[in-house]
């Protein structure tokens, strides 16, 4: 029998740890001594101990290890819980990704001395447009390549052909931004006559009046973006006057390089 000093030393585990283990059920001493309370485990505990360590530097918490090692010979359930695990651990690393992107954006933004100037805001007018459009919620802003992949499904079977200026963009039409469940509309210029399909409309777009600032880089700068463009506005005596939209002139179906996007940010306006 070992004391919990020498097991802790033997298991790597430290004696705080050790009797929170006894104290939620998850490795309880093998005995323990009525008279003085000395905990002493067994040798054979060893590999248990092992198990829980392994699966702790896996990510798992011990309330599902407590699960975990009641299932640990049961090759089915074990590979359940380490495939649902490594799910999670990839969300987390697209999250992680993400946050080193905006970290990497903030930087090069930082060298340029942080001037908002850099982005060049411009006063134009959109001409009338004859569009495919598909608008659905989505879950989330990032989600709106799912909305491409239906509109390009469906738009296949009639070769739908492009108009010039040959670009997508992206409609927000929610009065606020949305944590989830954005209202979004996206839209390619076409040429001829189509008929709609289940998610696709064919429509006329008028013409619009937008103050609108173009840039390259990850949608990571749009917040910069939109601040340049909101300066403008307020300096040059104009109102917001409709739904924002974002016009993709090298989008990542182009590119898989974030940095070569080119994306052309747009809000109308209207003289006060």
């Amino acid at each position: 029998m070992l004391r919990i000093g020498d097991f802790s030393k033997l298991s790597r585990i430290s004696i705080r740890m050790l009797r929170h283990y006894d104290e939620i059920g998850l490795l309880h001493p093998d005995s323990v001594d009525d008279f003085t309370g000395y905990r002493y485990y067994s040798e054979d505990q060893l590999p248990l101990a092992g198990r829980i360590q392994t699966l702790k530097s896996l990510g798992f918490g011990l309330s599902v290890i407590k699960e975990i090692i009641d299932k640990y010979e049961d090759t089915a359930e074990m590979e359940r819980f380490l495939r649902v695990k490594r799910r999670e651990l990839e969300t987390e690393a697209e999250a992680v990704r993400q946050k080193l992107t905006l970290l990497d954006s903030t930087l090069k933004w930082l060298r340029k001395d942080g001037n908002l100037m850099d982005y060049n805001v411009t006063l134009k007018t959109i001409p009338e447009r004859y569009v495919a459009s598909v608008r659905q919620v989505i879950p989330a802003y990032d989600c709106e390549g799912m909305l491409w992949e239906m509109m390009n499904r469906e738009l296949e079977p009639q070769k739908v052909q492009q108009a010039s200026p040959c670009y997508g963009m992206a409609v927000f039409h929610d009065e606020e931004h949305k944590e989830h469940d954005p209202d979004v509309e996206i839209q390619i210029n076409v040429a001829g006559e189509y008929q709609d399909t289940e998610h696709v409309r064919f429509k006329t777009v008028p013409p619009i009046q937008i103050a609108s600032a173009t840039y390259k880089g990850s949608y990571e700068q749009i917040p910069r973006v939109n601040e340049a463009v909101a300066n403008w506005v307020v300096e040059n005596g104009y109102d917001f006057d409709g739904k924002s939209f974002c016009i993709y002139h090298v989008s990542p179906g182009q590119t898989s390089d974030p940095e070569e996007l080119v994306t052309e940010v747009c809000f109308p306006v209207k003289k006060k």
